[in-house]
Parts: structure tokens; sequence; C-alpha cells
């Protein structure tokens, strides 16, 4: 199964790329994702997620074919 990954803003700078595609036999959680592919990274506190453009608690299932996004915490004013 193949999963697209994305990463924006300075979660992109921080980890050194915009997108992986990550290739596995059973579904995973997001934080799992995060963790097989930067295994040196540790997920920043308060990442958002998002599989198929809808936002997604870190420990939601992401099966064959998903996109999944990460987006820094966003503030405004």
């Amino acid at each position: 199964m193949s999963i697209k990954v994305r990463y924006f803003a300075s979660l992109k700078d921080s980890v050194g790329r915009g997108e992986d595609e990550l290739h596995v036999s059973d579904p995973l959680a997001v934080h799992a994702v995060w963790q097989r592919l930067n295994p040196d990274f540790a997920m920043p506190d308060a990442v958002l997620a998002a599989v198929n453009m809808d936002y997604v608690a870190l420990d939601a299932q992401v099966t064959d074919g998903d996109v999944l996004a990460f987006f820094p915490p966003v503030t405004g004013g």
C-alpha cells in the first residue's frame, strides 16, 4: 500500500523536504507515519494532520491511496 505524505510551511523546512511516499503492508496511525519517515526528528507539539484534506487526530488510521498532510500550528489575528 502507498501513502503520499506532504509537509507544509516550517515543517517542510524542518524535515528538509516537501513530500514523501511511504510503502507499507498494513494501515498505520498518523503519528506512526511521522515516526517511520522522520525517526531522528520528533513530531513538534501541536502539529495538525489532514488525511485527504480532512483534519484528523494523530491516532487516525492512514490506508492505501491516502494523502496525509502535516501542518505546523496556525495562529491568526
